[in-house]
């Protein structure tokens, strides 16, 4: 018998979430609390995030144990949790029923107004930031869960009491899926997670059920400067946003000042917000009009658009500054698609530094192949590239693939095997006026974080 989640989520009914340590885990534990349900949790290791649910009462037992799910209801789990965990293996055995975590924060939604879903090859977590700020400032009192760190919150996520829930929306395993957006934004396509995903096509026949959730009277946003975004939603009522000429919501006046973009935003001809940003690069652009087309199709005014973005400064590992070394500016990226990567090194490029230096970890053998002529390419627009060896997150090698592969294509590459060797080689490079990048979704920003405090 298929169980339905709503039926657990409601007062008195005590739900046990596994992995509740994770960045979004944490925000489901809080808001279920907050609707009255009972929660406890489990998670491998005591964080800061584990004091915090602690210190909201609720019971987080430290390694997985299965008495731990002994009179749950139901069990949540964090996608990095299997059925061999003895906790979920001991629910199953017992009849309890197990949801996924996108399941619940699914049926969460159904209980907003508005449910803001923000999905995208790349650019949800700064995009789903700039709304942040954008509904905050308007006074929505939104709740939020992020993919990062937003420093306005302390966090990635926000507990609130406003009729709006701001939520980055992962396609990877086709966990947005489970969502229920009412205003759902379509940031790009690309192909990208080709160890789930069977191609591209399959990546937009995703995206294109994701638009379809939405319900009438709601909204598909959608970017119509990116090919694989258009696709996907051909022949779908959407509303679009971009630069080229076209679009319902667009950038006009557009000028920089070192490296930062200020613009008009005009909807349907009309102006709606004029913005200066404090982060660069042309994708900020089209993430600000991404943002802002969501705050117009749920009324919010442009004086909020324009009070949010002045205060935003980037989410954490998001072009985040880590310090100085020697009169170099150290940075850290959490880029890791060859899209992504360029559009940080082009930015980058803009910002008057003497030299571009890119400390890059690949993430994954599986998309480090499939993807490989697109990131030589991308690593190309660097002055200087250090290649650190691929992090392998949920994989092992049957590729035979390493970064040694990568450098072989990319003139003067230097390739190491720890992050220790890399924070050597940056500090031995390392040269007044330059800019150095840590980038990728791994680990990659120990080695800049070291760098700095060799100072």
């Amino acid at each position: 018998m298929k169980r339905n989640i709503e039926d657990y989520i409601k007062p008195g009914v005590r739900v046990h979430l596994v992995g509740v340590g994770g960045v979004s885990m944490a925000p489901l534990a809080e808001v279920l609390q907050g609707k009255g349900v009972a929660v406890t949790g489990s998670d491998m290791q005591r964080s800061g995030t584990v004091e915090h649910l602690l210190s909201l009462g609720i019971p987080v037992t430290i390694g997985h144990r299965p008495e731990s799910v002994e009179g749950s209801g139901c069990v949540i789990r964090t996608a990095a949790v299997h059925n061999d965990n003895p906790e979920i293996a001991a629910a199953l055995a017992a009849g309890i029923p197990v949801f996924e975590r996108a399941q619940a924060w699914g049926a969460i939604m159904r209980h907003y107004k508005n449910a803001l879903c923000v999905a995208g090859t790349h650019g949800k977590t700064t995009t789903t930031s700039m709304c942040t700020h954008i509904f905050l400032a308007a006074g929505r009192d939104p709740s939020v869960m992020l993919g990062g760190t937003l420093p306005i919150l302390g966090a990635g996520h926000r507990v609130g009491h406003g009729d709006t829930i701001i939520a980055e929306s992962c396609e990877y395993c086709n966990s947005f899926l489970s969502f229920s957006p009412t205003v759902a934004v379509i940031l790009n396509v690309e192909a990208d997670h080709l160890d789930f995903f069977k191609d591209l096509e399959d990546i937009k026949a995703s995206f294109r059920r994701f638009a379809q959730l939405v319900p009438p009277g709601g909204n598909v946003i959608v970017n119509r400067d990116n090919a694989g975004a258009r696709s996907a939603v051909d022949g779908l009522d959407v509303f679009t946003f971009g630069l080229e000429e076209g679009a319902d919501c667009t950038a006009a006046n557009l000028t920089w000042n070192r490296g930062l973009p200020a613009f008009d935003i005009v909807v349907g001809g009309e102006s709606y917000a004029h913005v200066s940003l404090r982060v660069g690069g042309v994708h900020n652009v089209s993430n600000v009009l991404a943002a802002a087309s969501a705050a117009w199709v749920l009324g919010v005014p442009g004086s909020a658009v324009e009070e949010g973005l002045d205060a935003f400064t980037g989410a954490g590992r998001r072009f985040e500054k880590k310090g100085v070394f020697h009169g170099a500016d150290v940075y850290d990226d959490y880029a890791h698609h060859p899209d992504e990567l360029r559009a940080l090194l082009t930015m980058a490029r803009t910002l008057g530094y003497k030299r571009v230096v890119c400390a890059f970890q690949p993430h994954t053998y599986s998309r480090t192949a499939a993807l490989f002529d697109g990131f030589v390419e991308a690593l190309k627009l660097a002055d200087t590239v250090v290649l650190a060896e691929i992090y392998a997150a949920r994989e092992t090698d049957t590729l035979g693939m390493n970064s040694d592969k990568l450098a072989q294509h990319i003139p003067g590459a230097v390739c190491c095997q720890s992050l220790e060797a890399v924070t050597a080689c940056l500090a031995d490079m390392a040269q007044p006026g330059d800019l150095i990048l840590t980038v990728g979704a791994g680990n990659i920003f120990l080695a800049g974080e070291a760098l700095v405090r060799e100072q």
